[in-house]
């Protein structure tokens, strides 16, 4: 075989090996889309359904988007609120039951990760271990226990018992993912600081929280949705119906009779709207937070 041949015979290959590297890309990009909309077609439909009208709620034909859009279930839901009381008080009550959950569980999975990740001490595997083994548990499992704990605490019918189940329960996760960013950051840089003065304290401040800062975020945004959305344990933990949280107040527009779809799709959408402005607000931290701390001065 000529050099010719074998040069066009090697340009042949080339274009199908870039054929099928083309194809391969389509076909991740077409199932990252299909994945996408899937995910995304729920949150669209509660959005569209809270402006239709009750007519084209109820009917059989598919209506992609409201074609004349109304607020008149938005308007309902904040003039004629939810059990007698404000929806602004529900979701006040939800906000302080996720900030607080966040704010106390960032504090404990930041220490409990350092402890694990820079600490050598007997059952520190067990320790590891048993963190996952909670996580396996369902939570439901635990509504009985836990209901008996936060009446004897004093804390039932209180938002903060149920903070701190919220705690409970979010925290073996932020701490197994706050291990790895507590460990991937180089002891060298702990070890400069002491060498200028540094006191542990002022290293772990200074030196290992901004570096730590963006799994912290990812964490709070976990624990955040986690506690917003909860549902079972506000319901067991709140008897009082001002105390109750946004998830808990929407099953008032479910009576035994009929459904008030318009009234719970546009509750919905406004209790989506924080989880959005949480997200917004803290994603700048997490992405500064990669290249904060890490140079001296």
């Amino acid at each position: 075989m000529t050099a010719v041949g074998i040069s066009r015979k090697a340009a042949r290959g080339h274009q199908q090996a870039k054929k099928r590297k083309q194809l391969r890309r389509f076909g991740l990009n077409a199932a990252a889309v299909a994945v996408f909309l899937f995910a995304v077609f729920p949150v669209y439909w509660m959005v569209t359904t809270a402006f239709k009208s009750s007519e084209q709620i109820f009917t059989t034909d598919f209506i992609p988007f409201p074609t004349d859009p109304t607020f008149e279930h938005v308007e309902r839901v904040f003039t004629q609120g939810v059990a007698g009381h404000s929806i602004w008080k529900f979701l006040m009550n939800s906000a302080i039951v996720a900030l607080g959950t966040v704010l106390i569980g960032a504090v404990f999975a930041l220490l409990g990760a350092t402890a694990v990740a820079r600490f050598r001490f007997r059952g520190r595997t067990s320790f590891l271990i048993l963190l996952l083994i909670v996580q396996m548990v369902p939570a439901e499992a635990l509504l009985i226990p836990l209901f008996l704990m936060v009446r004897r605490a004093g804390l039932y019918d209180q938002l903060l018992g149920l903070i701190v189940v919220n705690v409970a329960l979010t925290l073996p996760f932020a701490i197994w993912m706050l291990r790895t960013f507590v460990a991937a950051v180089p002891r060298s840089l702990e070890e400069a600081a002491w060498i200028d003065g540094a006191s542990r304290f002022t290293t772990f401040w200074r030196v290992l929280f901004p570096l730590v800062a963006p799994g912290l975020v990812a964490t709070s945004i976990f624990s955040f949705i986690t506690a917003w959305n909860e549902f079972v344990f506000a319901l067991t933990l709140i008897n009082d119906q001002g105390s109750y949280t946004m998830p808990v107040a929407l099953r008032f527009f479910v009576s035994q009779r009929s459904v008030d779809w318009g009234a719970i799709m546009a509750a919905s959408t406004l209790m989506t709207i924080p989880v959005i402005v949480f997200f917004l607000l803290v994603q700048r931290r997490m992405v500064s937070g990669l290249v904060a701390g890490a140079v001296k001065g």
